[in-house]
């Protein structure tokens, strides 16, 4: 990942219901969730989280499956890891004891 495609991931991670979206999408992995359905649980009108999922699928965050009339929607887990990596590739310099805290933060939750 470069520097342009990390700004516009964080960008499309920057509003509120984007976010909401995003994370709702991972917790639903890897099954995904409707896109109607996101729309109910999140309050948002369907055309307004239409948008909303086209801003984070064009950031790589996000990725579209057609199951008969419903569009079933998840988060892209190879575009978040590609992000976090981008994020923590010269963690410290390279100097494994300083990011041992962070990396066992992250384990149990995956």
């Amino acid at each position: 990942m470069d520097s342009d495609s990390a700004i516009i991931a964080f960008g499309a991670l920057a509003q509120t219901t984007r976010l909401d979206t995003f994370r709702l999408l991972v917790r639903h992995e890897p099954g995904g969730i409707a896109a109607g359905e996101i729309a109910r649980q999140l309050n948002v009108p369907q055309n307004t989280m239409s948008a909303h999922l086209g801003v984070l699928a064009r950031a790589g965050l996000v990725r579209s499956e057609r199951h008969s009339r419903s569009i079933v929607y998840r988060a892209d887990l190879d575009g978040v890891r590609a992000l976090m990596l981008f994020l923590v590739k010269d963690c410290c310099a390279g100097n494994a004891d300083l990011c041992a805290p962070l990396l066992a933060e992250l384990t149990p939750c995956c």
